[in-house]
């Protein structure tokens, strides 16, 4: 599979602006890593901003975690040190600033992150990628098949996607082919399907079981690094369905790489070893 030509190969008078601002919004108190590893590997997935917001609380440990070349901005919080509810409308002052966003990685469930999350994912304008805690709030809120403002990605494992639908994790497993699409149609969205053959469904009927990775990506923070990885490439132009098949191909790919040479791989070993194919 090849990357688009403007992805692999960029002009001579490009600037950081050409290549689309990810906003992460991510994390609380105990999983704060998540929301780092999601910037990261936005970035080094080619965005040219990055910015993680998160908690007010939590902005300065962030700041110890991430790299220099990337932004921060603080939230306001609930009582227990999540994303509050009134964090949308900060947010939505600066819509324009950004071209795509990763929703959940580490946010938790705490109520009044749950109701911002139903927000973001029906009102924000722009791409967004939905994963984790995100994704078991729409659960709870029961938001899937309303409209949203934006193309919208989730990326579920078969736990979550239980939880969504509603079935069983057995019955997923025996046909994540035949669930991926009805679902993607259903609620109008992308759905990346994660587990061995990862399977991205459009609304529209398309679908593509990814070949690459293996049991090497299995490992805390896997699902982070996917999920900044998809954000970054739509906010490079891919549209949704490209976006999410490109990502779980290049995030295996690079695992495969990985497995080479290491016994074991961590998260951040994918960052680092993020690099599109040759082209031919």
């Amino acid at each position: 599979m090849r990357l688009p030509a403007r992805l692999l190969k960029r002009r001579k008078d490009a600037h950081k602006g050409d290549f689309g601002h990810v906003l992460v919004v991510a994390g609380s108190p105990s999983m704060l890593g998540a929301a780092a590893l999601t910037g990261l590997s936005a970035m080094r997935a080619g965005a040219g901003l990055t910015t993680i917001a998160v908690a007010r609380s939590l902005n300065l440990t962030l700041q110890g975690k991430i790299s220099n070349v990337i932004m921060t901005r603080p939230l306001p919080e609930t009582s227990r040190g999540t994303v509050a509810l009134r964090a949308f409308d900060l947010l939505k002052k600066d819509w324009t600033r950004y071209s795509a966003v990763a929703l959940g990685p580490g946010m938790t469930t705490t109520p009044g992150t749950v109701r911002f999350v139903e927000k973001m994912y029906l009102e924000c304008p722009f791409p967004m990628v939905v994963d984790a805690d995100a994704l078991n709030a729409l659960a709870l809120r029961k938001v899937l098949g309303r409209k949203a403002c934006g193309q919208r990605v989730l990326t579920p494992h078969p736990g979550e996607m239980a939880r969504l639908t509603g079935l069983s994790k057995e019955m997923i497993r025996k046909d994540r082919r035949a669930i991926a699409r009805k679902y993607a149609k259903d609620w109008g969205c992308t759905v990346v399907l994660k587990g061995p053959g990862t399977v991205v469904a459009s609304p529209d009927g398309k679908v593509y079981v990814n070949r690459t990775g293996g049991p090497e990506l299995a490992t805390a923070g896997s699902g982070d690094v996917l999920t900044g990885l998809v954000a970054s490439l739509m906010a490079q132009g891919l549209d949704e369905f490209h976006s999410a098949r490109q990502g779980a191909y290049l995030h295996g790919l690079t695992g495969d790489r990985l497995s080479r040479q290491k016994t074991r791989i961590l998260a951040t070993d994918l960052i680092e070893a993020f690099q599109a194919p040759k082209e031919k």
